[in-house]
Order: C-alpha cells, then structure tokens, then sequence
C-alpha cells in the first residue's frame, strides 16, 4: 500500500483502508507496524540533494518559489512535479529517495490525500506543516482546517503532525468507528534548510482498479478525478511510477499519461520494484524493454529504481543507495545506460527536466501573470473607488456616470474607437447581441428595414391590372430594397391583392355612398381622405413595432454600457433606479409623438408637392395614350404583296372616327371613381415619404436616440439626487467589501510576482 503523500511518505496517523487506528503514512513497501525514522538525521539537510540542480537551475527554480510563497499558485498554474501511479506502486519509497526525507510509515496504510513537499533553501532548518482545505468544504470546515498551521525542527515530530492533520481531514478514527478513506484536501509539508534546493513534488494517492470492502465506488471516483485534476495541468511534470510487480499494461497510470499528455511530452515512468522479477526471465525482458522507451514512448524516457524491502526499511539512505547500485551492477541491467539507472542519476535527470520545463514556461507563466493582474485590475476598476462616506458615494456616482457618458455619446455619434465596442462579428446580423454595443450601426440598420417594410408592405391594396401595378406604382417597382428581416417581413401577411378594375368599382361603389352636393362628374373631396385611411390602415402597427424594436436595443446597448463601466451590484440599483424609468419615458414619448403623428393623418389630405399634381396629370396621361394606342392599332391597313403580309404606314380614317367614342368614358360616376383612386395612390406615394421620415426623425431619433446618455445616468442627474438616493445606490454591501478585499489580496499577490519577474531579469535568458 502507499504512503500518505509525498510529503508525509511515512506519516503516522491517518486510518488505513480498514477504518482501524493507523498511522498517516505511505506504505508503499509496506513495513513493521511501528514507526521508523529511517536513521534519519534530528536535523534537517542533505547534501546529495544538490544534485537535483545546478547554479542556472536553482535561479529559474529561485523564481517559482518566489512566486509560491506569494501565494500564487492558487490563482496560476505554477510549474511542479507530481508523483502518480496504481496503489502500492511504490512511489512513496520513489519520493522518499529523492528528498532523502524519513517520512513514517506503517503497515498496509496507502496515501490518502494529496501532499505538496515544498523543498526551501534557508539559513535556518525548520519543517512547516499547513492543510490546503477542498474547496468544496463548508466554510467553517475550511476555516478549522486552515487553522492548523505547526513548525518543528526535528523529523521525529513528523509523525505526529501527519496524525493530527489526518484527524482534522476526518480520516482518523474517533471512536465511532466511521471515518473517510480519502479526501481532497491537501497536507503542505514545507521544509527548509541550508543544503535544501528550491523544490515543489507532489505525492497522490494511489490509482484504485476496482471498489473493495475498503475502498468505495466513491473512493475510487474521488482518487481519479484527484489525480486527473494535477497531472492535466500542463505545467506539470508527471513522474508515473509503476511496480515491476504487476503487468505495466494494467496500471491505470500509463493510460491517463497517454489519455493526457499523448507524445509524453511531460511524462517520465519510473519503474520500481524490478528485484521482484526473475533474473533472466521473458518477464524481466519485457520490463527492460519498457525501461528502454521501446515500448510506451515518452519524450522524457523511462527510469528504474530499486526501493528498500520491508527488511531494509532500517536501512539509511546511503546504504540504500549502496544496495541499489550493486543490483544494477549485475544481469541484464549492466547493459543498460547509467543514467536511467539508480536514485542518483535520477536526481541529475530531475535537475535537467526540470531546469528545460520551467525554462520553457517561464515566458507564458509571466505572460498569464500579467493577464490575470490586468483582469484584477479591471474588476477593482468596476468596483471603483471604496465608498463609505456620502460624499465618497455621490464622488463615485459622479466618476462613473462620466465614464458612461464617454461610451454612450460614442456609440450614439457612430464613433467606435473605445475598447467597449471591441472586435465586429461579421457573421452575426447586425442587430445581434454581440454587435448590440455599435448602437448607431443597429438603429441606422433598423431604420432602413423600416422603410422598406413601409414602402412594400404599408400599403393594404395591391391594386393590378393584368398582373402590373396601378400606374400611380409602377415607379415602386424600379426601386431595389433590401431583403427584410423575417420580423419586418411578417406585415406581407397585412396586404389585400385586388385587380384595377374591382379596386375602381370598389371606390365607385364609396362615391356613391359618400356623395355630397358636388356636380356630376366630380367627387367628394372627403372621398380621398377615406381612401387614404383605409389605404395606410396599417402604418401605426408597422411604426409601432419599429420603436419598440429600436427601443430594446437602446436598453440593451444601455445594460451592456452600464455593465462595462460599473461594478454589477450598483449597475443593478442604478438600473431599477434611475435607467429603466429613464427608458420607459423616452419610449412612452416616442409612442405619444407617433399617435401624433398618426392623428396628423386622419385630417384632410393636404400637400404643396408639385409631384402629387405631375403624378395625376402623368397617370391621367398614361390612360390616355393606352386608349388611343388601341385605337391606332385597330386603324392601321394590313395589306398582301403576294408573298408577305405588309403594314402599310397609314390608318383607315372610318376607323379612328369610330374609335374616338372609346376615348370617353360615358359613366361619369366611374370616371369619378378612377380620377379618386389615381388621386389617392399618388397622394398614398408622397405621403409615404413623410411618414417614413417622421417616423425616424420625430420619433426615434428625437426621443430615443438623441441624449440617450443624458437622460440614464449623467454628473447632472447625480448631482439632483438626495443622500438617501446616492446612498441606496453607491454603498457598498458587505459581499462588495469582501470582494474588494479579495481582489486587491490577489492584485497585492499578483504584482509581488511581477516584481519576481522583473528582479530576475536577464537571469533566464
């Protein structure tokens, strides 16, 4: 079974698998049921730890240790070696090795929880030891568990602390019987001495294969996703441990290290327990085929170790080494190069890996630092400036409102160089949410689909003779519109389709019935007015959809604006307080000037255009020449030459005088109707025009687009509010302050690494 975590390799109280009273410790060897130190040293150094780096490693490590103890490494993803592999692969015997730290270990115990070891170089020879709560734990857990923070000076009080941090993550026995096999929290073991390297492994627990009377469903799903969660980050160098114990091609590890890093890019294996195999053997072969990289490819090899036996577990460190070099020295392993053999090659092996990792990543390390201190930045600009005071609110207010100020009037005047309006996507329609803040842009684009929409569909009748429109229309038929937006083009479904000669029967039909005291042959003025009514029955619908849809992207270019520039408690309050009853105003006053405008309409036609007269006169013109076309066409003598029938260039003069009957028509209440009906589309035409301009003009540019900024937050409307007011909306509730608190923390963190980069400058080029 395996130990605690790298750090508490041997520790000496947490529960063991069974539930039983048992020490915190990695019992990946296994081991006596009491505590060993291992011939450890009472005081803390080694020498042989040297050789994990060298001078240009040890200042490129000098810089992530800084930025650790900064406190970063919760907000960046600092480069680390994580040691991973199946229970009982002997990993913690790997890390054991390494540091040359005698960590407490007992009998069928396996790690149970992550453990950093943060190794320190210092004057001075301490071990620190603190637990990293999940986050996931309740806040009052996560408190008691940050709580426990202890300093030793001597490795046999390692034990000890192991145990209480167990207890406190609820793996310990407390009597009852029932206790958590594992956990998310984290055991940080930090120690620090003269000969130590600036150092940071992490042990995990061991990979599960299957749910046991010991280990749940839970357990196993916990450990997975644990391990998945370190060795995905990709500034990490997995160290995957395998024992030559079991078949390699069953180890869970090797799976995820090919699942996550495919070309092994930032994987080494470690192979351990290779005195288990038979000498000579197809197995042996095998293992050291493995070891050779000839069969699961990583870019950063393959290494083998051989551990202390459970025998040899009183064995000190230099004897261990000792023992380890004699079993290479012998079998097939004498053919395999020194350095992928033994502990102290390893170490060398470590510093190269290391130093070329962190070398690499240094440049996009410093890159995300100064990414998340600019995004820190920004969200404590959002918040602004602290606001206890009456005064430090309605100063506040004020900054805020000048800074919407700058974005609205840009985006109104079609002025898009802020950072607010960011890149175009030309993919997106122009009124789609992601364009929504080019607020000229959309409402320019809208206003176009409005008059088109007019201009095709504001008219009820479609009147046409023989398929062609009337001739007050046919000039409709030369414009080019744009293709409507599917909720413009819905009001195609308002439109009645008639052929001219029901549309003049129809009108003829109204004259009757609205006949005043004028003469025969003439009709009533009213009689236009009522065509006209009918005819644009449908603007105000029309209009009316066009404002509320400009509406709502001025309240969404408004959300977005506000949201950009202030922090989003008092965005909310100043939302409810002052820009939503703004918005309802300008649109209720947009409405009441179209119902003006639209009651304007229901007078008596009137216009001083000269194109409504040239248009009657044109149609009337029009008709005409048609008639007298037909008579010509009908006079005209068609004679034989014996081979072809010619047209002669002449007209039959019997012809034309019975012909000119046709030129009038004999039904003056008929005349009458079609003179109104010409009237009426030429009238319908112009007026259009005006309705389309009013529309745009009076009403949405007048009263929802122009001062749009003004009128929803502005220094004036600040300056009007009361105390109480600015108070409601500017104060900073207690989650705020909390949040204020927990960015400039991280912002003080964040710059302290800027500083570690700058003070390093040239070092690690």
């Amino acid at each position: 079974m395996e130990k605690l975590s790298t750090h508490r390799r041997k520790k000496k109280s947490a529960m063991g698998p069974t539930g039983t009273d048992s020490l915190p410790v990695s019992g990946d060897d296994g081991g006596p049921s009491s505590v060993h130190h291992v011939a450890a040293p009472k005081t803390i150094g080694s020498s042989s730890l040297d050789a994990l780096q060298s001078t240009d490693s040890r200042r490129v490590m000098d810089i992530v240790d800084k930025l650790r103890r900064s406190g970063l490494s919760g907000i960046l993803q600092l480069p680390q070696l994580v040691v991973s592999g199946d229970q009982s692969s002997g990993k913690s015997s790997v890390l054991e090795a390494i540091t040359e730290i005698p960590f407490p270990r007992k009998e069928n115990l396996c790690t149970r929880f992550a453990t950093e070891i943060i190794l320190r170089r210092a004057t001075t020879t301490s071990i620190n030891t603190k637990i990293i709560p999940d986050k996931q734990r309740p806040s009052t857990e996560k408190k008691r568990l940050e709580q426990f923070k202890s300093t030793i000076v001597d490795f046999a009080e390692l034990p000890n602390l192991m145990e209480e941090a167990t207890n406190l993550m609820g793996l310990g026995d407390d009597g009852s019987g029932i206790a958590r096999a594992f956990s998310r929290d984290v055991l940080s073991i930090e120690i620090a001495g003269p000969g130590r390297p600036h150092l940071t492994l992490v042990d995990l627990p061991g990979l599960i294969h299957s749910e046991n009377k010991m280990q749940s469903k839970e357990d196993v799903a916990l450990i997975q996703g644990l391990v998945d969660d370190y060795i995905r980050e990709k500034r990490t160098i997995i160290m995957a441990v395998v024992s030559a114990k079991n078949d390699y091609a069953n180890q869970i590890i090797l799976k995820k290290c090919r699942d996550i890093d495919p070309k092994g890019n930032r994987t080494v294996g470690i192979i351990t327990k290779p005195d288990f195999l038979e000498p000579g053997s197809e197995n042996e072969a095998s293992w050291i085929e493995l070891a050779e990289n000839k069969d699961i490819f990583f870019e950063l090899g393959w290494h083998m170790l051989k551990n202390r036996s459970d025998k040899e577990a009183s064995k000190s460190f230099t004897e261990r080494n000792a023992t380890e070099a004699a079993f290479f020295g012998s079998g097939r392993y004498r053919d395999l190069p020194p350095e992928m053999l033994g502990i102290e090659s390893l170490r060398g092996r470590l510093s190269q890996m290391l130093y070329k990792h962190l070398k690499a990543e240094l440049p996009s390390l410093q890159k995300e630092l100064n990414e998340k201190h600019d995004e820190v930045v920004k969200e404590l600009e959002k918040l602004g400036e602290k606001r206890a005071t009456a005064r430090d609110q309605r100063r506040f207010l004020t900054k805020i409102s000048q800074d919407y100020q700058d974005v609205a009037k840009a985006a109104t005047n079609g002025q898009y160089e802020h950072d607010f309006f960011g890149n175009l996507d030309p993919e997106a329609s122009v009124d789609h949410e992601s364009n929504i803040r080019r607020v000229r842009a959309v409402v320019q684009y809208l206003n176009l689909q409005f008059a088109s929409a007019m201009r095709q569909y504001g008219h009820k009748r479609i009147t046409n003779a023989s398929g062609e429109l009337s001739p007050a229309l046919e000039d409709d038929k030369k414009a080019v519109e744009p293709a409507l937006d599917e909720d413009y083009a819905q009001f195609s479904t308002y439109q009645v389709a008639e052929r001219r000669a029901d549309a003049i029967e129809r009108v003829r039909r109204i004259l009757v019935r609205s006949r005043g005291r004028e003469l025969p042959g003439t009709f009533n003025p009213l009689l236009i007015s009522q065509l006209f009514w009918e005819q644009s029955h449908h603007w105000k619908a029309i209009a009316e959809f066009h404002i509320e849809k400009v509406a709502q992207v001025c309240a969404n270019f408004v959300a977005a604006a506000i949201t950009c520039t202030v922090a989003d408690d008092v965005a909310h309050r100043l939302q409810a307080f002052t820009v939503d009853p703004a918005l309802d105003a300008r649109l209720k006053r947009a409405k009441a000037e179209l119902i003006r405008i639209i009651a304007d309409n229901k007078h008596h036609p009137i216009t001083y255009d000269p194109k409504y007269t040239a248009m009657v006169q044109d149609t009337r013109r029009k008709k005409s020449e048609s008639k007298l076309k037909r008579i010509v066409d009908q006079a005209k003598i068609s004679v034989y030459n014996g081979l072809s029938k010619v047209t002669e260039p002449y007209l039959k003069p019997d012809v034309l005088d019975s012909g000119k009957g046709d030129l009038l028509e004999l039904d003056m209440d008929k005349t009458s109707a079609e003179d109104a009906l010409d009237s009426q589309q030429a009238y319908y035409k112009e007026e259009v025009k005006y309705f389309i301009s009013a529309v745009t003009k009076q009403v949405v540019e007048r009263h929802l687009m122009r001062d749009l900024a003004a009128d929803t937050i502005s220094p004036t409307l600040i300056g009007d509010m009361t105390d109480d007011e600015i108070a409601f909306v500017a104060a900073e509730p207690e989650e705020t302050t909390r949040l204020r608190g927990n960015l400039e923390t991280r912002k003080a963190m964040l710059e302290k690494g800027q500083e570690t980069f700058k003070s390093a400058l040239g070092l690690c080029k």
